[in-house]
């Protein structure tokens, strides 16, 4: 018998979904499952068919973490099992030219956590939950939350959710910035899907660019964001989504970002 694939992956109205799909332990990861959806992710980059993709998990959990049996006994150290798995991942996600939505449609625990904080935008179920549970077991968050949490809840939030593993549930997720939206669990597949489609039909050259000047702006100083800017500007009023911004705008007209074939 062929074993279940890690990663299921569809496409639909150039929308890639990559589910994580090791339902029985609620998508905790193994090697195999991040090394395949690092190469996937690096393949949607690459594919013009792909506007948009999103990351969500089987069954009733988002990412449980590490799967700790997988690691268990093995002669790797924490550092180079991190440069080997999670971090090319982390920064495979963080330097995709498209958008990537974070699907939470359960627990998202661990390096689950870091997962799910690192997508462009995040959407969630109403019974999804995150959870930095590192200091459970004396480790500290990684997979990027450090660089990500305190950006988005501050440093003194952060070091708290960190230090006392509190879950976060979703209605106080919106309310910390943690996601940008919460769906009811029984339409949340389809509520996903229509925003991701709406989110492709914008012009993917441009959000490109926009992902690139704002990931490039949370380690810079304001001259240098400013001169990025205007670096990234001229490459988006060269492209000729911004003729076809321009053009619909003058005949009051819904501009078409995709071009077919």
């Amino acid at each position: 018998m062929t074993a279940d694939p890690v990663i299921l992956a569809r496409t639909q109205a150039h929308v890639l979904t990559l589910t994580l799909n090791r339902p029985d332990k609620l998508n905790a990861a193994n090697d195999e499952l991040l090394l395949t959806l690092t190469r996937e992710l690096q393949a949607a980059d690459a594919n013009p068919d792909v506007r948009v993709v999103v990351l969500t998990g089987a069954g009733r959990g988002f990412c449980a973490g590490q799967d700790l049996g997988d690691v268990s006994g093995r002669d790797m150290t924490f550092t180079e099992h991190l440069h080997h798995t999670y971090n090319p991942l982390i920064r495979t996600i963080r330097g995709l030219g498209k958008p990537v939505i974070s699907a939470v449609n359960g627990v998202a625990a661990g390096a689950g956590a870091s997962l799910a904080l690192a997508g462009d935008i995040r959407l969630w179920a109403a019974s999804a939950s995150l959870i930095e549970v590192f200091s459970n077991i004396a480790l500290i968050p990684d997979s990027g939350s450090t660089w990500t949490l305190p950006r988005l809840v501050g440093y003194h939030r952060a070091f708290e959710l960190m230090a006392l593993a509190e879950r976060v549930r979703a209605e106080d997720a919106l309310r910390l910035g943690l996601c940008e939206h919460v769906f009811a669990d029984d339409t949340f597949a389809a509520d996903v899907q229509a925003y991701a489609e709406r989110l492709a039909q914008r012009p993917a050259h441009a959000l490109k660019l926009t992902k690139q000047a704002l990931v490039a702006a949370l380690t810079s100083g304001l001259d240098e964001a400013l001169d990025q800017e205007a670096a990234l500007q001229q490459l988006a009023g060269d492209h000729w989504e911004h003729e076809e911004g321009v053009s619909a705008f003058k005949a009051k007209r819904a501009p078409q970002f995709i071009r077919e074939g």
